[in-house]
């Protein structure tokens, strides 16, 4: 499942960021996620900035208080995991077409990176986690979770896609028992979407 509708959060500052963590560790998030999304859409002017409606606006905020706050919620128990993997969208390739080098594993219905665009944030990502030992799975979609899940003993995920489908795969990742770290999208769509590097660095 994706959003009915197309976001890009990369014009906004990085304050905003740091306001929804600010935002989700002050309040008791559970009962007043509304009203805390309401406040940092109007406070960043996002539906000025970005051009999405506000009810639109307020419901992209609104998932990714809920994703940070599960974040800080597992965070601990994350970080004393040992095996782990990191999950990332084929949309952020930098090419869709047969110059993405990337193979095809059917088995795991997933990618592999071959590196062959410097510039490209799958590339950048796979380089970071498998210096920190992490296996990285590269999908076209959240429905190849369970398949990796079923066949690779895990104890630890981090994932990168949209803000709907991080929280989809967050309740896969809980119903099979695992700590995990999500990390949203700034920028959806069927192709050239974007996530943070340096957010993924400190998520790993």
């Amino acid at each position: 499942m994706s959003y009915s509708f197309d976001f890009d959060l990369t014009k906004i500052s990085r304050s905003f960021f740091r306001e929804v963590a600010s935002f989700t560790e002050k309040n008791s998030i559970h009962r007043k996620t509304g009203n805390i999304s309401r406040k940092l859409v109007r406070k960043m002017r996002v539906d000025e900035i970005t051009g999405i409606p506000m009810t639109d606006a307020i419901s992209l905020m609104e998932d990714m208080v809920d994703i940070h706050s599960k974040n800080l919620v597992h965070e601990k128990d994350f970080q004393e995991t040992d095996k782990r993997a990191l999950f990332l969208p084929h949309c952020s390739r930098k090419h869709m077409d047969g110059q993405c080098q990337a193979s095809f594993d059917p088995e795991l219905s997933s990618y592999s990176c071959e590196g062959c665009s410097d510039d490209c944030p799958v590339n950048r990502a796979t380089q970071v986690a498998e210096k920190e030992g992490y296996d990285v799975f590269v999908f076209p979609g959240g429905s190849c979770i369970p398949k990796v899940l079923r066949k690779r003993n895990y104890d630890g995920v981090v994932g990168v896609a949209c803000s709907e489908e991080v929280k989809l795969g967050m309740e896969k990742l809980e119903e099979a028992g695992l700590d995990y770290q999500g990390i949203p999208l700034l920028k959806n769509g069927c192709a050239n979407t974007q996530f943070n590097i340096d957010t993924l660095k400190k998520r790993l």
